[in-house]
């Protein structure tokens, strides 16, 4: 549905995006992941049709970004968008007539989003009178009232406590589960790694990393063997799996880092032959990890 094909963009001497690409079919979530100055908000801009790629192209189906498309995307900025002064009400329903939504729908949609983010309480207050994590939900409203079948978010979780953090993620899913199509750029990568089904990892204005988690982990050289109880026996014989290191105790057990090819079924055979074992388990990668690694922060 979406294809980014290796799109550049340079802000006189300086270069945003250098090579950026990735396709994200239609009705799923996908991350876009990097650190500050990585091309994330460029590359979703241009995805929007707010930036012209100096190169590369983005399409929509098939077919260059133009007015029409956009009027089917939604935007969530990740500095605040909104207007102080402005009730809440009128915020959302007026980002629903700029999306071309007309009465009696859009009071509809409007009354939709306030209880679905539980704004009812504040929906006739100004918008700068509201906490930073009431004023993200109203932005995620203003985002989202038109039923947009792309929705892009930058730091969508940005201001939330744990508990409306909870929310969102349970509106973004019920978005995807009718259709919506979410590009999502967070630094919260635990939210993102349940939600997400695909990933890009950028670092320096180009792709640094991109596929499922599944795909990412096979990708990854190394996982962490945890066992317990520990034993000298049974260090020993973790010892013995060439390339081991050892790791810091955990919580009464032992962890060892060992390639990703070792045959964790015969280890586990070979280690209770030798010593009691309650527990033995072959730890993946987290998002985080794979993440720090691709952008060079951390090596496996």
């Amino acid at each position: 549905m979406l294809d980014v094909d290796h799109v550049r963009k340079e802000f006189g001497s300086v270069r945003a995006v250098s090579d950026v690409h990735f396709t994200i079919d239609d009705a799923t979530t996908f991350g876009l992941l990097g650190p500050n100055g990585a091309g994330k908000t460029t590359t979703m801009r241009m995805i929007l049709g707010i930036f012209v790629p100096d190169s590369g192209r983005v399409t929509w189906n098939g077919a260059p970004i133009h007015d029409d498309s956009r009027r089917h995307f939604g935007y969530l900025p990740e500095e605040r968008g909104i207007y102080g002064k402005m009730k809440v009400r009128d915020q959302i329903s007026y980002f629903g007539k700029l999306h071309g939504l007309r009465e009696p729908d859009l009071s509809k949609r409007v009354d939709r989003w306030i209880e679905q983010l539980e704004l009812s309480v504040y929906q006739d207050r100004p918008c700068g009178e509201l906490s930073k994590g009431n004023q993200q939900k109203v932005q995620v409203a203003c985002a989202a009232v038109h039923g947009p079948q792309l929705l892009v978010l930058d730091e969508p979780f940005s201001g939330l406590d744990p508990v409306n953090a909870a929310m969102l993620l349970s509106v973004l899913d019920e978005l995807r589960n009718n259709g919506t199509t979410l590009i999502l750029s967070s630094h919260q990568m635990w939210q993102l790694e349940d939600l997400a089904s695909r990933f890009c990892i950028i670092a320096g204005g180009a792709n640094r990393a991109d596929g499922t988690l599944a795909e990412l982990r096979s990708a990854w050289p190394t996982r962490v063997v945890r066992v317990s109880p520990p034993s000298n026996a049974v260090r020993a014989r973790l010892e013995s799996v060439a390339g081991a290191q050892p790791l810091a105790h955990v919580n009464g057990a032992i962890d060892y880092r060992v390639p990703a090819t070792t045959d964790f079924a015969a280890l586990l055979r070979a280690l209770v032959e030798v010593a009691p074992v309650t527990k033995f388990e072959a730890i993946e990668p987290s998002l985080q990890e794979i993440y720090l690694r691709a952008i060079g922060e951390s090596a496996a």
